[in-house]
Parts: structure tokens; sequence; C-alpha cells
């Protein structure tokens, strides 16, 4: 597929992967998140497929922050994620 080229997908939302951070659920002062990745197509003014990333508090499904970014900002975000594992000596992809 050519850059800007529309992929065409079956379903207009796919989950990629999903999990919770890992701060202690116990803690009364901050809550524990769930996060979920999915490639979504609901788009009408949007050119591009788009890397839809939501964060919600674990246990209240339906009230988090939903990002829909665009290829080159989940890139950005990909890359801000690296620089931060490697500014903690995580520099590998294990």
């Amino acid at each position: 597929m050519r850059k800007g080229e529309r992929a065409s997908l079956e379903v207009v939302k796919k989950l990629t992967d999903y999990g919770r951070d890992d701060h202690p659920s116990d803690d009364p002062e901050r809550s524990q998140l769930a996060w979920a990745v999915a490639i979504v197509d609901d788009c009408e003014g949007c050119d591009d497929i788009r890397v839809e990333l939501t964060l919600e508090e674990v246990g209240r499904p339906g009230y988090g922050m939903v990002a829909h970014l665009a290829p080159q900002t989940a890139r950005q975000l990909r890359k801000a994620l690296t620089n931060s594992l490697r500014e903690v000596g995580e520099d590998n992809d294990s």
C-alpha cells in the first residue's frame, strides 16, 4: 500500500492490543487505568485510517478518553515512548 492510500478493511474498527497500567490497584489516590489500541476507519473527514488510543479507569468502561491519531501522530507517540524507555535504560524491544 502506498503512502496516503486507504487500506480496505472489512471492519470499521479492529482492536490491536489492550492492557492495564502497572500502578497498584489498591491506591486510593490514583486510579488504575486500562488502555486499548485499535485501527478505525470511521472518520468521514479524515484522509487516513486512524489509530485509536483509549484510556479509561479500570471498572468504568465508556467513561474514558479516546484519541484518534493519524499515522504520523501515532509514530510521534511511538517515538516518545521509545525515547522514554531509552531514558530509563530500557532501550531493547523485548
